[in-house]
């Protein structure tokens, strides 16, 4: 516990500051920190053994991580993120046929998900970071308190498995707690600094969005129980990967965005 204390610490010393700067350095170190959390996912399935494919990913990725306020880049050559999606979808088949299906369907399909899922949830992140300052930390924030309850009510009060397959150290009564606290969380951060009109909102948003990141934990142990890895890396010690630290944030800011709770 203090390992992990001392490493969260020292993290958000170090990343905080770029997101109240913005701008490139910003996004320099959420495409710094995407390409590590992709190549984690990678590693997990040995695909990184494949140097072409994994570098196309990682520009599919790199593209979809683009905020949208950059996408006149799009318009000068008239595509859009979807169809580029599909040129590297086309290659990646392409490939297998190249290499005899030493690299398989399976495979490309495994990259194309993973830059897709890696991608476009740091994307949201960014584009959360652009439309506020206020809204992100209101979703820092939600993610933090669900993950500090979700641990000490399942310690103090946690009987009930919520899914032992999965992540066994999981409980349901960790899982309601880390939601109370959110709501309680999210309740103070909107007296002080609102981010929505109705406080009613803000305490059902906050509801499904502690949920999301949940289960975006649960998507991340899923990976690891799947791949028979304790972590899906060692870059943050006491924590794990990048993955371990931002699996529910890939999950809760594109959320908040679907709802269109962030303007």
């Amino acid at each position: 516990m203090k390992l992990r204390i001392i490493t969260a610490v020292i993290a958000i010393l170090l990343f905080f500051p770029f997101v109240f700067i913005g701008k490139m350095p910003f996004f320099i170190v959420m495409y710094l920190i995407s390409s590590i959390g992709l190549l984690e996912l990678l590693r997990m399935r040995n695909m990184t053994s494949y140097p072409i494919p994994t570098l196309f990913t990682l520009l599919l990725m790199w593209v979809l991580l683009l905020p949208s306020k950059n996408i006149f880049l799009f318009n000068q050559f008239d595509t859009s993120k979807s169809e580029f999606t599909l040129v590297i979808v086309l290659i990646l088949l392409g490939y297998t046929v190249l290499v005899k299906n030493k690299f398989t369907f399976e495979d490309a399909g495994f990259l194309v998900l993973s830059a897709i899922y890696v991608g476009l949830g740091f994307y949201y992140f960014i584009e959360t970071q652009t439309a506020g300052l206020h809204y992100i930390f209101y979703g820092i924030l939600v993610i933090l308190a669900t993950d500090t309850g979700a641990y000490f009510f399942g310690r103090l009060l946690g009987k009930r498995k919520l899914w032992p397959e999965i992540s066994p150290n999981k409980t349901i009564e960790g899982a309601i707690g880390g939601i109370l606290l959110a709501c309680l969380v999210a309740i103070i951060f909107q007296l002080v600094t609102p981010v929505h009109s109705s406080m009613y909102i803000v305490i059902i948003v906050t509801v499904f969005a502690s949920a999301c990141g949940q289960v975006g934990d649960l998507v991340e142990s899923a990976f690891k129980r799947y791949y028979k890895v304790k972590d899906s890396g060692k870059l943050l010690p006491g924590h794990g990967g990048i993955l371990d630290r931002f699996d529910s944030w890939l999950f809760v800011f594109p959320f908040l965005h679907f709802i269109q709770f962030i303007s």
